[in-house]
């Protein structure tokens, strides 16, 4: 009873913001509405911990495999470039249900649907700093094999608070990161980068990196228009995106902003 009282306070909360929303409001925007409601009435600051913390595990029992793929393959860049956008699937706000490996074995299997690879090789070669913008918890273990791969100097940008099973700071020590990368926060709390609620350290570093990569659907969806040096790595998760993208639901993406 006391789970569903605050469910409908929830409710309620979300309810009277909705009539102010644009249309043109980005998704993550929206969704850092509801989850500082969500915060508000629960005094749960993290309600996604617990899943966040068990797909890290999920994800670093894999790593050594996925590694030993990347360090055997013909094209090393190429293999790591694809485990990390395959490791996008692991989004309980997507799909709470899933065998991890199983489903990595699956999407491994596929081609990229739009594949920017040549693009990303060469402003990879060129650039000697790269500012990489994470997404979920679980797929930082893959963003770290795509940033050893990478062999550059990278800046690991996090959400700036709990949202949804989006990575933390806390999130992407645990998976390793600090090792390979410094880690920030964008100072951002939303699930997705909104450039105008980013920190002066963010924006600094956003405006000076020869190379950005954007993980995810909401990377590319506050980061949509931008026309800098991004690559958007994700998969497809939803027919809104799929639409925007001209590709289908379950696609591998690998986008460069320019083109």
């Amino acid at each position: 009873d006391r789970d569903e009282r605050k469910s409908k306070q929830v409710l309620d909360r979300v309810a009277g913001f909705i009539p102010n929303i644009e249309l043109d409001t980005p998704p993550p925007e929206i969704a850092r509405m509801i989850y500082s409601a969500v915060r508000e009435v629960t005094g749960v600051s993290d309600p996604l911990r617990a899943h966040k913390e068990e797909s890290i595990k999920s994800a670093l029992f894999l790593y050594d495999a996925l590694k030993h793929k990347v360090d055997c393959a013909q094209d090393p860049l190429r293999a790591a470039a694809e485990i990390a956008i395959a490791g996008n699937v692991m989004d309980f706000g997507a799909n709470p249900d899933f065998d991890l490996e199983d489903m990595l074995k699956d999407i491994l299997k596929k081609r990229l649907y739009i594949d920017h690879y040549e693009s990303f090789r060469h402003s990879l070669q060129k650039a000697r700093t790269v500012l990489y913008l994470a997404d979920n918890a679980g797929e930082t273990v893959f963003d770290r094999i795509l940033i050893e791969t990478m062999e550059k100097e990278t800046v690991y940008a996090v959400r700036n608070s709990p949202i949804i099973n989006d990575a933390t700071i806390e999130d992407a020590e645990k998976s390793g990161i600090d090792k390979v990368a410094r880690i920030i926060s964008s100072g951002c709390d939303a699930p997705g980068t909104i450039l105008r609620r980013c920190s002066r350290e963010f924006l600094d570093m956003y405006s000076r990196a020869d190379l950005i990569l954007s993980k995810g659907q909401g990377n590319l969806e506050g980061l949509s228009g931008e026309k800098g040096p991004i690559f958007f790595l994700l998969m497809v998760k939803c027919p809104v995106i799929a639409r925007h993208l001209g590709a289908e639901t379950g696609e591998m993406i690998l986008k460069d902003a320019r083109l």
